[in-house]
């Protein structure tokens, strides 16, 4: 029987598990397996640079619980190399190299170059060759101003792809999610995803307990249906994975 995913999943990009919170993932096996007997899901970021063979995801699969979730992010080739102009049959066989994952893959994350500029043609064709292959949910964290527009904003709500909120938010619009919110534009139903880089330091910078608990408040006010992603990517100084374990315990997880 297929088990429903997690309301609020919280983790990190990638699952290492820093020295100073191996004791907190107790048991044997890989990391993976350890990570995910605490955590309920990971941002697999290795997708971005170089690819993987389908039992790669098959294994990483196995090693997790029924309710365990990855998030994916495309490939650089797609969305910097050749900015969003993909052929069809190129995002489809991407899409399918995840059917490894099954069940477990919740959500696909496209990340885009700070200097990319929206261009609706091209985003709509590249948003409709992921949905033909995949309909799960599917996120998108621009970094430029002008993905910030109204029209920019309806295509997302149109072609149903959520937009991440970022820490550092850049542009300053980036603070919140946008795009796609549901039916109703409130979360209802929809998968609403943060990624929090460290700051003032991106990829290194831990957060302090405040702005934690301020995040865990602004959280809970979401839908019960809205399902919550909160993945750190402060990962470069090893801070990810306990400000993860410490949102936790802020939403009363631990």
């Amino acid at each position: 029987m297929p088990h429903n995913p997690p309301s609020l999943c919280i983790g990190t990009a990638g699952w290492a598990l820093p020295r100073e919170v191996q004791h907190v993932f107790p048991g044997d096996g890989a990391h993976l397996e350890r990570y995910a007997r605490v955590l309920h899901c990971t941002e697999i970021n290795t997708t971005f640079s170089r690819t993987h063979r389908p039992d790669t995801f098959e294994r990483w699969a196995a090693q997790t619980p029924d309710r365990f979730r990855f998030s994916v992010k495309m490939p650089k080739a797609f969305t910097h190399a050749a900015r969003l102009d993909v052929p069809r049959a190129e995002v489809r066989a991407f899409v399918s190299s995840l059917e490894g994952l099954g069940e477990r893959l919740g959500v696909l994350l496209m990340q885009l170059p700070p200097s990319l500029v929206f261009d609706g043609t091209v985003a709509r064709a590249f948003f409709r060759s992921v949905r033909a292959g995949f309909p799960g949910a599917v996120v998108c964290e621009p970094r430029h101003a002008s993905w910030y527009t109204a029209p920019a904003s309806a295509l997302l709500v149109h072609e149903r792809i959520g937009r991440v909120a970022a820490d550092p938010p850049k542009p300053a619009e980036a603070a919140e999610p946008g795009g796609w919110l549901g039916e109703h534009g409130d979360g209802r139903g929809a998968v609403v995803y943060y990624r929090w880089h460290g700051s003032p330091r991106m990829y290194w910078s831990a957060y302090g307990d405040a702005w934690l608990a301020d995040k865990a408040r602004a959280l809970a006010h979401w839908p019960a249906t809205t399902r919550v992603w909160c993945i750190f990517d402060n990962t470069a100084s090893g801070a990810a994975a306990d400000d993860a374990l410490r949102l936790a315990a802020h939403m009363g997880l631990r």
